[in-house]
């Protein structure tokens, strides 16, 4: 536990070095998104540790709320910019990040039944959090002119994650801080890939920014919140015996926290466009 608690505490002030770095560098949009994934998760965490009641609701909205916003960035600010650089190969790019991203969380299952060296929940987490980070880093770091709408909204999952983890560490006993190391791997990776300088190639630009929207798109999706019987909503709730009425009025509430996400990244576009 005392590693697992160092190494975020080592996460969280390497995010605060390279901070410094992507400051004197005027990386003012990437430092933002940043720091904003790192009080998401940990904010989230401290609350969802202290929270003894049902968090079935809590849990729909956030992840809702999240979703519906990626999957309406990714479409809108990465998928026309694959598609103008190369047709084809934006959306090979597109497909290969959905079936890299399917992949990966498949593969990353199947460890879940090994005997890991740090928590499983944690471990998922950071990995997550630094594929994330260098893609929002490459992204941002070839295209400057980008709007910090897309990033702010691609770690909007960053707050339902982190309490949804921290609920699951303190029915093991655990402590919520060890959640710091992928709160702050998001930062960590995403000013260290803004450095990597993508070739002139239209081909190449648009298979990377396809990639992207392809990557972002299945984490949106595998956040979508899922009221179906054994699904992480359905363990969160606190009743016994039938949960199919239950159920049914939270689809209600995915349904319509996923569209109020989008209509709030459109709402925002609009606002600043």
């Amino acid at each position: 536990m005392a590693r697992l608690s160092a190494l975020g505490l080592g996460a969280t002030l390497t995010l605060v070095a390279l901070s410094a770095v992507a400051a004197a560098a005027g990386s003012w949009k990437l430092l933002g998104i940043s720091w904003v994934a790192f009080a998401a998760m940990a904010a989230a965490a401290i609350l969802g540790a202290r929270t003894r009641t049902d968090r079935a609701g809590t849990l729909v909205w956030g992840y809702g709320l999240a979703s519906g916003a990626m999957v309406t960035s990714a479409a809108v600010f990465l998928l026309p910019g694959a598609i103008d650089h190369h047709a084809q190969f934006g959306g090979f790019g597109v497909a290969l990040g959905l079936l890299v991203g399917f992949g990966a969380h498949t593969v990353g299952h199947r460890l879940s039944h090994l005997d890991l060296p740090m928590d499983r929940t944690v471990a998922e987490l950071s990995a997550h959090a630094l594929a994330a980070g260098a893609i929002i880093g490459v992204v941002y770091g070839n295209m400057p002119a980008l709007g910090p709408l897309l990033g702010l909204a691609i770690v909007s999952h960053k707050g339902p994650a982190g309490y949804a983890a921290a609920k699951r560490l303190a029915l093991r006993g655990r402590s919520w801080s060890t959640l710091l190391l992928p709160a702050a791997g998001v930062g960590v990776a995403a000013i260290g890939a803004s450095a990597v300088r993508l070739p002139a190639a239209p081909a190449v630009r648009g298979l990377v920014f396809g990639f992207a929207a392809g990557v972002f798109l299945h984490v949106a999706m595998d956040f979508l919140p899922r009221c179906e019987l054994g699904s992480e909503i359905h363990e969160a709730l606190s009743v016994e015996g039938d949960a199919h009425a239950l159920l049914d009025r939270l689809r209600l509430h995915a349904v319509a926290s996923t569209a109020l996400g989008g209509l709030a990244v459109f709402l925002a576009w609009t606002a600043v466009a």
